[in-house]
């Protein structure tokens, strides 16, 4: 299990079979990166490359350069456009290139300041430049700092899919400051709670009561954070690479979510909104197909709207082209869907008995009233 040392910040502490690192949890933690990474990692270059976009750059960018430059550090910035457009090959290459021009080489490492486009991203660079480099992760909204920057994924989307280009690249550090999400605008705070949700829903029940309490969350995020950071990270260890089936967990509600984001063309929906609408199905097959009991089910899509998350899907997007997505993902093995599913509130299973009927009958269900 990971070690919890509780503080500002909260220390989360992974162990893994060839990789140790720490998830720290607070506020007011810009300002001290350099700091942070000296005390939390063996990192000593100065060269180090810090890759972000056009929304988080101009108001984070500036606290971690003059806290690396203070340091001795020598940083060269990295500015994608910001959004889901960005996660591409031609985006890697272009971050690669800049680093060469800018004379970093394998003993340089690299930042990556900003949500899970840009940990995705920058940390799938990290891990081909020169065979690989160290990478710290900054997240910077709910989705990555509860998910998407812990556990060593890093990758890009194609035309054809969602992540299906990328390494397992654990970082050396993620500094999690919470203060950062104050600058979300709702609708990306929001989205952040289909993967709250999702953890509740597969380890740990009672994060439903804190996750229903919107009215004071905003004033809990470190603890927030905290709790889903533990979940996320107990999974990793366990299954780091995905080899096992624990950490397949993880993937309730993205069977579908995944296929939908990915037909609705990676600007239609944020990721959470598609993850909302792919738990939605998944609760409903939970229901239909194991044990899991309707007000469970419930509870959970309840907590979906109370964060203003999409439910129903419009008519406009084609079965098909969702279905089409989907088996081009991951999750499929020899054409075989793994598809998780809950036999109650905090336990998730992965199944071999959903059937692609049951897939399509899903979609059809999350047309609710637009169809």
């Amino acid at each position: 299990m990971p070690k919890i040392t509780n503080g500002n910040p909260t220390s989360i502490s992974l162990s893994l079979k060839n990789d140790n690192y720490t998830v720290l949890i607070g506020s007011d933690l810009l300002k001290k990166t350099s700091a942070l990474i000296e005390t939390h990692t063996s990192i000593r270059t100065r060269a180090v490359a810090v890759v972000t976009d056009s929304t988080v750059g101009p108001l984070y960018a500036d606290s971690v350069l003059n806290a690396l430059r203070s340091a001795g550090h020598e940083p060269v910035l990295i500015t994608v456009p910001v959004g889901e457009a960005s996660k591409s090959m031609e985006k890697v290459t272009e971050i690669c290139r800049e680093m060469l021009r800018a004379g970093l080489d394998r003993k340089s490492f690299l930042i990556a300041l900003g949500g899970g486009v840009i940990g995705d991203l920058a940390g799938f660079a990290a891990a081909i430049f020169q065979r690989g480099i160290p990478c710290v992760q900054i997240p910077t909204t709910i989705v990555s700092q509860v998910d998407s920057s812990v556990g060593g994924k890093t990758g890009v989307n194609t035309p054809e899919g969602k992540n299906l280009i990328g390494a397992f690249h654990q970082p050396q550090l993620v500094i999690a400051d919470v203060d950062t999400l104050g600058t979300l605008p709702d609708r990306e705070f929001n989205e952040g709670f289909a993967e709250i949700i999702k953890h509740a829903g597969i380890r740990d029940e009672s994060l439903l009561t804190l996750v229903e309490q919107r009215e004071t969350i905003k004033g809990n995020l470190i603890e927030l954070v905290s709790r889903n950071v533990i979940i996320k990270a107990a999974v990793v260890e366990e299954d780091e690479r995905e080899t096992s089936g624990t950490r397949a967990l993880l993937n309730f509600g993205h069977t579908i979510g995944h296929g939908i984001e990915s037909a609705g063309g990676y600007g239609r929906f944020l990721h959470g909104e598609a993850i909302s609408l792919g738990l939605v199905a998944a609760i409903r097959l939970s229901v239909a197909k194991s044990t899991l009991r309707e007000p469970e089910g419930e509870r959970l899509i309840r907590s979906l709207k109370t964060y203003e998350l999409p439910t129903e899907l419009a008519n406009d997007l084609e079965e098909e082209a969702i279905l089409k997505a989907m088996q081009r993902d991951k999750k499929f093995e020899a054409g075989q869907i793994r598809f998780v599913l809950l036999d109650k509130l905090g336990n998730g299973f992965v199944s071999k008995d959903v059937t692609t009927a049951d897939i399509k009958s899903a979609i059809r269900d999350l047309r609710g009233s637009s169809a």
